[in-house]
């Protein structure tokens, strides 16, 4: 039996969860990005967007405020430090504080064999999926000392748990890169109420895996392999960046929590 997730948000009636909260997502335009950004919204955050795309994110701000909630859009590189340092100044000084970030941004980078993938391709992986983390690490940590501390969630992948041969590996550096950066992060910042956790989601309903998801022959090889027999909706990964971010997670950190239906443990 094929189950959708609803569109409603936490699952729960309570929608103020996050009142007073400010939350910072990046890759925001589009995808688990955009849904979670609009599931903070329904529980009572100020959301700020970052992403490249203004346009796009202009359209979730306005739905958003649309609702009653409070979002800015901050166009942002996330492999440019000047950038994302900017991006964490503008959210400090119109909100006044940073509680939650959900480092999100990422790209695929396409696929070729270890030996076609050339150099340049490898470090434009390396720098917005992996570098673009210690990034916003570097300058959200700071931000949320200043209030007494924060929780935040970097985004993995499932093949930065166990790899796979499908010719990513740039991809597969980058995201088993992400689990050592959370790691290392929630062990320096627990002491300082800080909590790094990273989520590892499998196949998902998102523009980079559309093109898969649409060949039939090719989205039932992917689902054959996941035992709850489908591939993930952007809103269930934001559900469980949400969740690791409220209090209901408050003794998780460090932990690289797989949104997989069960694929890594098949």
């Amino acid at each position: 039996m094929t189950v959708r997730p609803h569109s409603q948000g936490s699952g729960q009636d309570d929608s103020s969860r996050f009142t007073g909260k400010v939350a910072l997502i990046t890759g925001a335009s589009r995808g688990i990005g955009a849904a979670a950004a609009r599931l903070f919204a329904q529980q009572g955050a100020s959301v700020v967007l970052a992403a490249r795309s203004e346009d796009e994110m202009a359209k979730i701000v306005d739905e958003i405020k649309a609702h009653g909630g409070e979002a800015l859009a901050v166009q942002t590189d996330v492999a440019d430090a000047a950038s994302v340092e900017t991006l964490v100044k503008r959210t400090v000084d119109t909100f006044g504080r940073l509680d939650i970030a959900f480092n999100n941004a990422g790209i695929a980078g396409g696929n070729k064999s270890l030996v076609d993938t050339s150099e340049d391709l490898f470090e434009q992986v390396i720098q917005v999926n992996l570098t673009g983390i210690f990034l916003a690490l570097k300058y959200e940590i700071p931000a949320m000392l200043k209030t007494g501390g924060g929780a935040i969630v970097n985004m993995s992948s499932t093949v930065g748990l166990i790899g796979t041969k499908a010719g990513i590996a740039p991809y597969i550096a980058s995201k088993h890169g992400v689990i050592g950066l959370t790691k290392a992060a929630a062990l320096e910042y627990a002491s300082s109420n800080i909590r790094v956790n990273a989520l590892a989601p499998g196949t998902t309903v998102t523009t980079v895996n559309e093109r898969w998801i649409a060949d039939p022959q090719i989205k039932q090889r992917i689902t054959s392999a996941i035992p709850l027999g489908r591939v993930a909706e952007p809103v269930e990964v934001a559900e469980a960046a949400l969740w690791l971010c409220s209090d209901a997670a408050s003794y998780l950190t460090g932990v690289t929590l797989p949104v997989d239906g069960g694929y890594v443990i098949a």
